[in-house]
Order: structure tokens, then sequence, then C-alpha cells
């Protein structure tokens, strides 16, 4: 059965329960469907009045669909799609077409507690001891910033109060997957002081294996996470909210394969050269065990007073977020290391042993032209010989915040807003390509005579901004709002590359080798201008980002709004040295081959990004609140997007963010929950998003592509069943199946003829036509039974094993794509126990 068949039987199964339910719909007592509060305006407010589009999941939803981590309700969002893969802190959101450009900057604000985290590591975590999450679409820069031009997340944890309440999680799956979690909380000072500790642990062993290392997994994950909060209220009029957060993570990282699109290579094995990434067979085969480990710290003070005219609110954030991860290298197609001697004894162990390995070590059977020294086939990335080198990144930041704000009652008819904020940070960044001279890789950017290629610097940033919003009751039923925000960001780099540093190997006789230098090539090509150090950089962007909307009850049952809003993301630096690269080692040969080649365009520092958004949405109640009906249509025009870019060549790997000059996103969402009765709710949602790319300077021939990261369709359909059986004994039953659309992952798209690095020995470009992902379809499936304060559960998320692919990087001028493969079926069980 494929997905659409499955989709359309479950709507047919679905509709014809909810008619035979009709009647009892009809006579259901009033306001049976929940009305629930969120805060995504600051202030507490009824969902059905908020003039934004909000996905809300409450703590009977979150317990229902068992949400742990971001992946669990992101599928169910219309218009929302996560990318999770590389490593543990890279966690890619796109809301209504605007992604997150990896290294670079949020797209959404992510608050949890009132608290608003400002680096992007800190949204892939256990959102354990959960509330309720709320998901607000469209640009929301105008109430907290920045990073919020194409929404915000919200997650509110749950509150120690005077009562004694203990709970624990534990659950075991295939693949010695476990996870356990507990929290206990109560009165440290009856009326007066509140605290609760909670925390997790999760392990697998991953659904992926090591071919060549025999039971080594590649996609290992272990992590724990400890959680304190206290709560001091020493008036009626007083709250002080503190919070710790400490965790560690012990994981895997760069879980790819690499796929060639070089057909010219020809000969038996064509296919493999040309191969449509939707039908790769994953195979891991690297020398070297992937590693990756975090360590984050927050800390956060908040602190509530009410003067009777206004709220005052202060908060202060300390953050620390420290990362890095190693794999295997990218190189041993372009010959880096090929007079190494390491690397020549382990190609003969590995094909002179009788060790078969098939693609993607070997691409090809017949003898081919690189690399030259060898016969043979061309060489994968992340293969068992020492030729591909290894890769060591580093992402660490630590960052201090505080907001200042008053805000006024929300009973009254004027209401009002107006404050203040200020972050800094500082982050290092840091990409190696080293020697893999067969022993343990050393765990250090740079090691004399080892690192063969680096880009490293300090990067620093101060923010300051002021905001104030107000909104008046025209009538009961017509409000009007209107908020602004200004925010100001000074950014600096420190270059930290030595300067006098140069590499070991270099191939003379590689056509993509810029040479000679004397004493071997400088570990950084911005070297090669800046002999004596590559000199600090620094520069500010500033953005006015108001927001417009009216909301107006047409009915009882009935709302009707419209906002406009500007978005914002701040320009920014690259690590230096990243436009030399380009230019050295991929335009410079290219231009030289091709007279009519037109260079890619990378600055070391990458524009601020700007959207101006319009939307217009209803929600509905009927039924006498037994169903919920909502939707919205958006148009959004963007200025220079923010895209991340990957390149692969004789200089071993490289991440920058570009920008694409301008981008028009259309799209609509429609939202859907019937209550059938007090057992039964059926729901499900529909994203559609058409974004196209109108100006690229960086790649002309992009232009009427669609807009990278950003399917074109998501949908969820489900049932959430909880029938009384005897003695408050309850059977519980959650279907999901979610949909995601297919998808393009860089400008680069169908019949985009682009000339690589192996084209000019052979004059043909690549097609990148085999680069889209596939639509998917997943279903998740949670049953058992339930007590007053426990519940035993049975799951199995992707129950079909449905194979896809999580993310697709296409590096054009490598000629070919790295592929990271999606989550297979787990299936297991679950205790939940709460006093």
């Amino acid at each position: 059965m494929n997905r659409f068949t499955f989709a359309i039987s479950i709507a047919s199964w679905g509709l014809s329960v909810i008619l035979g339910y009709l009647p009892l719909i009809a006579s259901a007592e009033e306001g049976a469907l929940e009305y629930v509060t969120v805060t995504a305006r600051q202030r507490s407010e009824l969902l059905k009045d908020v003039p934004a589009s909000i996905t809300a999941f409450t703590e009977s939803d979150i317990q229902s669909a068992g949400i742990e981590r971001a992946q669990d309700f992101i599928g169910l969002t219309p218009g929302v799609s996560l990318v999770n893969a590389a490593e543990v802190g890279d966690t890619q959101v796109s809301i209504r077409g605007i992604n997150a450009a990896r290294d670079g900057e949020s797209s959404f604000a992510f608050i949890v507690d009132g608290v608003l985290l400002t680096n992007p590591s800190a949204f892939n975590r256990e959102f354990g001891d959960l509330q309720q999450i709320e998901i607000v679409k469209g640009p929301q820069g105008a109430l907290y910033g920045r990073s919020a031009s194409a929404g915000a997340i919200i997650v509110t944890t749950k509150r120690p109060g005077n009562e004694l309440t203990t709970s624990f999680k534990g659950s075991f799956a295939n693949n010695d997957s476990y996870f356990a979690s507990g929290a206990v909380g109560g009165a440290l000072i009856q009326d007066k002081l509140f605290g609760r500790l909670s925390f997790d642990y999760r392990t697998t062993d991953g659904f992926y294996h090591n071919d060549f290392q025999d039971s080594d997994v590649v996609d290992d994950f272990e992590s724990y996470n400890i959680d304190g909060r206290l709560v001091w209220e020493p008036s009626d009029r007083t709250t002080v909210d503190t919070r710790i957060r400490y965790g560690e993570v012990d994981a895997a990282a760069i879980t790819f394969n690499a796929n060639f699109g070089l057909a010219f290579f020809g000969g038996g094995a064509a296919g493999s050269f040309q191969e449509d990434v939707n039908i790769h067979d994953f195979k891991f085969q690297g020398n070297i065990d992937p590693t990756n480990d975090q360590e984050s710290f927050e800390f956060s003070i908040k602190v509530d007073h009410d003067m009777d005219w206004a709220t005052a609110t202060g908060w202060l954030l300390y953050s620390d977020i420290e990362q890095d991860f190693l794999a295997d290298g990218t190189s041993a197609d372009f010959g880096f290391f090929q007079k190494d001697q390491a690397c020549l004894d382990s190609f003969t162990k590995v094909t002179g042993d009788g060790v078969v390995l098939p693609a993607p070590f070997f691409f090809g059977g017949s003898t081919q032209p690189f690399p030259a020294t060898f016969t043979g086939s061309v060489f994968g990335a992340y293969n068992p010989t020492t030729c591909d080198g290894t890769q060591y990144q580093v992402r660490n930041q630590d960052d201090i915040s505080l907001e200042f704000r008053l805000t006024s009652p929300d009973e009254d008819r004027f209401r009002w807003q107006a404050g203040a904020y200020y972050l800094h940070l500082e982050r290092e960044v840091g990409v190696n390509l080293a020697i893999d001279n067969g022993a343990a890789p050393i765990e250090k950017l740079f090691v004399p005579g080892v690192t063969e290629a680096l880009v490293h610097d300090d990067f620093t940033t101060n923010v300051y901004a002021i905001f104030a919003n107000v909104a008046y009751d025209f009538t009961p039923d017509i409000e009007g709002a209107v908020a602004l925000r200004w925010d100001l960001e000074d950014r600096e780099v420190e270059n930290l590359v030595p300067a006098g540093a140069r590499t070991t190997y270099v191939n003379p006789n590689d056509p993509l080798f810029i040479g000679p230098f004397t004493g071997g090539f400088p570990l950084n090509p911005g070297l090669v201008a800046n002999p004596a150090g590559i000199p600090d950089r620094d520069d500010s962007w500033d953005q006015l980002q108001p927001k417009i909307s009216l909301s107006w009850d047409a009915t009882d049952n009935l709302n009707l709004f419209t906002t406009y809003g500007i978005g914002f993301k701040s320009g920014g630096f690259n690590n230096a040295g990243s436009a030399a690269t380009v230019d050295a080692f991929i335009n410079t040969p290219l231009a030289a081959v091709f007279p009519g080649f037109t260079p890619v365009l990378i600055s070391d520092e990458f524009e601020k990004e700007v959207s101006h958004s319009v939307e217009v949405g209803f929600k509905s109640v009927l039924a006498d609140g037994r169903v919920k009906f909502e939707g919205a249509l958006y148009h959004t025009e963007v200025d220079d997007m923010q895209f991340f870019e990957f390149f692969v060549g004789g200089f071993g790997l490289l991440r920058v963010v570009n920008t694409i000059d301008e981008v028009t996103i259309n799209g609509g969402e429609l939202a859907l929950t019937v209550d059938v009765s007090d057992y039964l709710t059926f729901f499900g949602s529909l994203g559609v998003i058409n974004g196209t790319i109108d100006e690229n300077r960086s790649r002309p021939i992009t232009v009427g592509n669609e807009v990278p990261y950003a399917p074109k369709r998501s949908a969820n359909l489900g049932l959430d069943l909880n029938v009384p059986i005897k003695n408050k004994i309850n059977f519980t039953t959650r279907v999901d199946w979610i949909h995601v659309g297919e998808t393009w992952f860089h400008t680069i798209q169908e019949g985009d003829l682009v000339p690589n690095l192996f084209t000019p020995a052979f004059g043909v470009p690549t097609d990148f036509s085999f680069t889209k992902r596939k639509s998917f379809g997943i279903v998740n499936v949670r049953g058992g039974l339930e007590g007053p304060n426990w519940t035993v559960t049975a799951f199995a998320n992707n129950l079909l094993d449905k194979d896809y692919l999580e993310e697709v990087i296409p590096a054009p001028e490598f000629g070919g794509s790295f592929l990271h493969p999606g989550a297979q079926r787990l299936v297991g069980a679950e205790l939940s126990i709460q006093f």
C-alpha cells in the first residue's frame, strides 16, 4: 500500500466515523473542545483571539503523541519542517519556506519559560517536564527580535507549587534504545518557595553500522540532562523564577554517504556515477569511528512584579554550549594525500588483503583517471583508507543576555508594552582537514605537521534592541495592534589560523593545485594575500521591525485576522579565507577552461536577510465546541535570503553562508480538529509552500527555481482514542500519519548543468536533476492502558519502515551530493508513573 492509498483509506474511514457520530456531535455539551491559553504576544490570551497562526500542543497532546524531542512535534505542524543531521547541535527548522542557514543564526525565536535562548544549538534537546508548546508562524521580530524572521517556538515547563509531585517515565526499544526521565517538585516553604528537579537519559545504538569495522555503529547517541527550578514568591505581587540546566551528549556525527553526478566517467558503472539520490543504497565503511561531543550549561533568573498599572518583567540568561565532532574527511577524490605513505599502505591493505567493499567506497568497476597513482576506481568520501584524511570541527558559544519590559494589565481596553534587550555572545568556529596516519586522530584544530587545511575564527557580537507594542479594542469584537522593534547588531571577528603554518602534502601533478608555494601552501588560502595574518574585521547591521494586525470576531464562532510584518536576520561573517578558497580552487581553474563560466560569488561577509510578509486567516469553532477549523494564506518577499553552501575539493571542505538576492514565497495552511465524542478525536492539517528564486547573482542559472529546504507540501492526519474499560482504566490509541513533500536542498535544481572540478578533464558538466528528495510519509502508532496515575504504552515510530532521506547536501563544484538517511522503524514499550 503506497502512502497516497494509505492516506485515502484513513481519510475515508475517518469520514465514515465522523458521519456516524454526527448525532453525538450535534448534541454534544457546549465547550467540549479545549480553549487553549497561549503567550505568543508575551501576555496570556485565548488562542482563538490571537491574530496569528499558532499550533499549540497542550499537556494532554504531548502525552498522547509521545513528544520528547523537536522532530516529535514539528511533523505535526503544517508549513513547518525539520532536518536533523550532521551533528547534535545542527538542527535546521524551515517555517513557511524560511530556513535557518547552517552555521548562521536561527530563523525562529526559541523561548523557554519566558526566556529567549539565542544559541542555535540549544534547540535540539530533550523536551522533558513539558506543560505546553506553541509554534507561532510568520515574522515575530517585532516581539522577539533579530532571529524571529520566520516565527517563534515557545515552550512552557511544569511549574512547582505547594503540592508534592513526582513522575517517572522509562522506555526501551530495538537497537538497544533506552530512555528514562523523572521529576520531583513541591513546596520548600509553604506558599513562598517552590522547587522542582528533573532529569533525562537517552541511549541508542542507532540504525546503521560500519561494514568495514564490523560491529561499530555510525549513528549511536547517548545523553543526559539535569534541570533545576526554584520559584520564590516573597509577596502576592512578586515572583522570582530561577532555572539551571546542565547536559552532556556523547554521540556520532556525519552519517553521510557521497553520491556522484559524474555520468561522463561512463564504463560499466555509469549508474553509480549518475545516481538518483532517492535510490542510494547506504553503506558506511569509514576507518574512523565518528564522534560528537556536546556540553551545555544554562542559568536564568526571571522576575515579575505587579504594580497594578503595569507588570515589570526582567530576566537574565547565561548560556554556554561547547561542541565538536571528528569524522572521516572528504578529500580522497582529489588526491590530496596521494604521496602520503599511510595512504598508500592503507589502500594496499584494503585492496590487497581480499577486503571487498562495494560502492560508495569504490565508484566504478574499471581503471579510472582519479586518483592517478591507483588502479581501480574513484574514491568516495568517508572510505576505509586513510586517503580521505580526517575532519574535525568546533563550534563553541557562550552568551549572556537580559531583557526588561513593562506590560499593561491584560483586561484593559488599551494594552501596551515597552522594553529593552541586550545580548553579548562569543562564538568560536573552526574546521580542519588533517592527515590520517592510521593512528588515533587528534581532536585539535591545529597540530603542526598534521593539520593540512584550516579555517578558525573567534566571533564577538553585541546586540541592542528597544521595542514597544500597543493593542486597542475598537469594539468588543474588533482589535487593532501595532508593534515596533529596533535591533542593532555589532559584530567583530578575529582569525586564529597561524600565519606561518603550511601544508605538508601537495600533489604537484594535480591540475587543481595552485602553486608552487615555497614551503607548501598556506593552511588557509586567505593567508596568500595576507602572509602576516588575516586582519580582524567588524561591521554592524540594524533593522526596524514593525508588525500590524487586525482581528475581528465576525461571529461568536468565527475570528478573522490579517497581519503585516517585517522579519530580520543580521548579516555576519563566514570563516576568513572562504572567498579566497572558492576563488583559488574553484573559480580560477574552471574559468581557465570555460571562458563563459560564471564565478560562484562567495564573500567572507554576508548580508542581512529582510522579509516582508502579509497574512490573512481565520479561526472557527463549530458544533458547540466540538469542531475547530482554521486556515491562513500568506505572501512573503525576502531580500538576501541566507542559504548554506557546501564546497569540497583539493582544499578539503568548506561551509559558508551565502545569500539569494530575491525570493518570493506564497503559501497556505489548513487545520481541522473534530472531537467526535468524549473518547475519539480526529485531526489533520495541510501546508502548501510555493517559493521561487527571483534573483541570484551568485548563481544566475537558478532564477525561477524553488526555495531550498522548503517542502512543497506538509500534512498530517491522525486520531486519538481514549476509551474507559473499568475500574478507572482506559484503553488509549494514537495514530499519526506525517507527510513531507518533495524538497530541493540547493538552488541548483532540475536541468541546471554545472561545471565541476572533474569537468576540465572530461568537458562535461553535471546535471543535478537527481538531487530532489522525493516525498515520503511516516506512520507512528501508540497504544496501551492508562490508569489514574500510570500508563503502559507500546509504540512504533515509522511503523511501515519507510526508507527516506533526512537531508541531501549538494556540492555542485564537487560533482555530487552528500546524503543522510532517515530514521528506520523503532518499536518499543513505555511505562509512565505520576504521584
